[in-house]
């Protein structure tokens, strides 16, 4: 995919590297009793993996990779809307609502509490150890939903060019100002902004709001 790279300085991209394996093992180690009691949670509430088994993402410069996260659906839940003809209205709705579904029926019981919360997100530090993502930054994108989204949105091309450049993020400005409740045409605009002024006061400024988005669940899904 074509992208458009907004300069920072060397500075910058260290100090943000720096920050990210810190911050990524700090957290894994505080979070490691919670990343017990979800994976024994997750194995007794039903069948399947303990990761998800989802589509690649869209990482810096278009790359794809493979985003980590717990599994909150049952198993083969992508295999199930995209295939199963019990779930064409579904996933219909699914691509309307910008990759979004209200009342998902592949959720779990352990799924709807990791997700409400954001728990199911903590094997994406494994992400950022790696160099796939980043702490902050904007939302790791499916190929498909850019592709789909920007035909709905034209205007939303230059836009994505511009997301695209940079390492997707844990949290980001959008996630803090009401995640799944913000369309994808307002949601890229919001990634694309953020690309543009980001600097390392803006991030420990999402940083700081990020825990009141995960405990007050709002706009999750």
């Amino acid at each position: 995919m074509p992208y458009v790279e907004i300069k920072k300085s060397i500075f910058y991209e260290i100090a943000t590297r720096i920050m990210d394996i810190l911050f990524s093992i700090i957290l894994l180690i505080l979070f490691s009793p919670i990343i017990l009691i979800i994976a024994i949670a997750i194995k007794l509430d039903s069948k399947g993996p303990l990761l998800a088994d989802t589509p690649q993402r869209v990482g810096k410069n278009g790359k794809l990779f493979k985003m980590y996260k717990f599994r909150s659906m049952v198993e083969n839940a992508h295999e199930i809307l995209h295939d199963n003809p019990k779930y064409m209205k579904l996933f219909s709705l699914y691509k309307k609502g910008s990759y979004k579904l209200k009342n998902d029926p592949r959720i779990t019981g352990v799924g709807h509490f990791i997700r409400k919360y954001s728990l199911d997100e903590i094997p994406q530090f494994v992400n950022i150890l790696k160099g796939e993502m980043s702490i902050v930054g904007p939302r790791a994108y499916y190929p498909d939903e850019l592709r789909e989204q920007q035909g709905e949105y034209p205007h939303t091309k230059d836009y994505v060019k511009v997301v695209i450049s940079v390492r997707p993020g844990v949290t980001g400005h959008w996630q803090v100002s009401g995640r799944s409740e913000i369309n994808f045409d307002k949601r890229i605009k919001m990634d694309a902004e953020y690309v543009k002024k980001r600097s390392i006061l803006y991030n420990l400024w999402i940083m700081l709001q990020t825990p009141w988005a995960m405990i007050s669940g709002k706009g999750a899904l």
